[in-house]
């Protein structure tokens, strides 16, 4: 079994986890959790490296479970988002290619942060063309997994795994920027980016 926590548009590298997984759980059952992926993904743009936040409803008074967080819809969250997406990629080789399967996500209120992004993932995997299946825990298991990779969701910290560089828009301003969004390496990458996340070996 492997265990993952469903996050917003996920990291690469939680990507080739999940192409790779025969048994993928996505841990719902968790308590919510500042700084961490749950509610952000990381693109490139002009000025380098740049943070998507879902704003959401939360107090640490009340402890909730990821499942039961609530997206916060009093700011135009979604536009700007959107907006941030088409001024990073638009030069890209596929930005084009899949803006039409990606734009409903971003044009249409959304109510529960797990829900929106099982959603990201399910429309990034048909862009992907990739078959992943996964069912949701339904307790919480404070013990660790045999393949346990819960631990990818702290975006606090830079991931210390490495991925095999691609071409990225901005790379000559900034170099290449390790384990963005999978959003990053669908635009850069196209039909391309099911087979760079299928033969990166999962040693990790």
């Amino acid at each position: 079994m492997t265990l993952l926590y469903p996050t917003y548009f996920p990291n690469i590298i939680s990507y080739i986890v999940m192409a790779h997984a025969e048994k993928l759980v996505f841990e719902v059952q968790d308590s919510y959790q500042k700084q961490t992926y749950r509610n952000r993904c990381y693109i490139c743009g002009a000025n380098g490296k740049l943070g998507l936040h879902i704003p959401v409803k939360y107090s640490q008074k009340n402890r909730q479970n990821t499942s039961e967080i609530l997206i916060d819809n009093s700011s135009n969250w979604q536009s700007i988002h959107w907006k941030s997406l088409e001024s990073a990629y638009k030069t890209s080789p596929y930005f084009e290619y899949y803006q039409d399967d990606l734009v409903s996500l971003f044009t249409t209120k959304k109510e529960s942060l797990l829900g929106f992004n099982l959603e990201c993932i399910e429309i990034i995997n048909s862009c992907l063309n990739l078959s992943i299946k996964y069912s949701k825990s339904l307790e919480f298991n404070k013990e660790k997994q045999q393949k346990e990779y819960r631990y990818l969701v702290n975006a606090r910290k830079e991931s210390e795994i490495k991925i095999n560089p691609y071409i990225q828009v901005f790379q000559e301003k900034h170099g290449f920027i390790n384990n963005l969004s999978i959003l990053d390496l669908l635009f850069n990458e196209g039909p391309n980016a099911k087979s760079y996340i299928q033969i990166q070996a999962l040693t990790f």
